[in-house]
Order: structure tokens, then sequence, then C-alpha cells
């Protein structure tokens, strides 16, 4: 596995210097073109990912790269997380932000209900208050906000 992923972030290592030397990584008069700095770290990424790969090979390592109860702690976070980002397009990002922590309080933490309610809407009503009125950054809002006049 260490080798598929050290192949993977090799590739993306050389998207990143090819794309970013295609829109310019050089040093113009006004100082550093758009893609110098990003051009940078795409070849800490490529020499970064070589290593992985040597090491990789070096250590030829043959056994598992997860087991059944690993992969099902994996799935406990990933599962959850999946079906909150499909979510937001509907329910809006406090809204199922809120969902998503209180379940998983509840159903991970073990905690009681009224903790995770309270938890849980207690941060996305900070969120929205920080990004929202704060700030000014709309994020992605569903039909409660709408009812509410947001």
């Amino acid at each position: 596995m260490e080798l598929i992923v050290g192949i993977i972030l090799a590739a993306l290592g050389v998207l990143i210097i090819w794309s970013n030397y295609e829109i310019g990584a050089g040093w113009a008069e006004d100082g550093p073109q758009s893609g110098y700095f990003p051009l940078r770290m795409g070849v800490f990424i490529l020499l970064a990912s070589i290593a992985v790969i040597v090491q990789a090979i070096l250590k030829n390592d043959r056994s598992p790269f997860v087991e059944k109860a690993q992969l099902r702690l994996v799935a406990t976070v990933l599962v959850p997380l999946i079906i909150y980002v499909a979510a937001i397009q509907w329910l809006g990002i406090y809204v199922a932000s809120a969902l998503f922590i209180g379940l998983f309080m509840l159903a991970v933490g073990k905690f009681n209900w009224w903790k995770s309610a309270l938890v849980s809407c207690s941060i996305s009503l900070a969120f929205f208050w920080i990004f929202e009125i704060a700030f000014k950054v709309p994020l992605p809002k569903g039909p409660l906000e709408q009812f509410l006049g947001y």
C-alpha cells in the first residue's frame, strides 16, 4: 500500500509541477508569477513521494494493509462523513452539521441525548453567527435558514 500511495503522490506532484509551469512559475518584473510557490510545493511532494517509493521497495513488506477490525473503525467515521457531505446539499451546512455532530456523539461517543443536542446545536449556532453574521461569509443553506430569512 505504501508503494501505491507513493506512486499516486508522485503523479500528483508531477501534475502540480506541470500545471504550475504552464501558468508561469518564474519570477517576473513585479515579483513571483502565480505558479511560483505551488510549483515548489509540487517539487517537495514529488521528492517526498520518491522517498516513500524507495522506502517501500527496500522494506518489501507483504503484510496485509488493513484488518477487518481496523476497517470497521474507519467505516465508523467514513460512512457518516459521506452521508453528512451529501446532506449539506439538501439541509444546508448548519443543520447537517448539527445532525452529524449530535448523532456521532450519540452513536460513537455514547453521550446522553441532551448533551449531544446541546453541544451540536451550540456549535452550529456559533458557526452560523461567526460565518453568516460576523464575517458575512455565505455558506450552503437549507430550508430552515430560508424559512428564517437567511
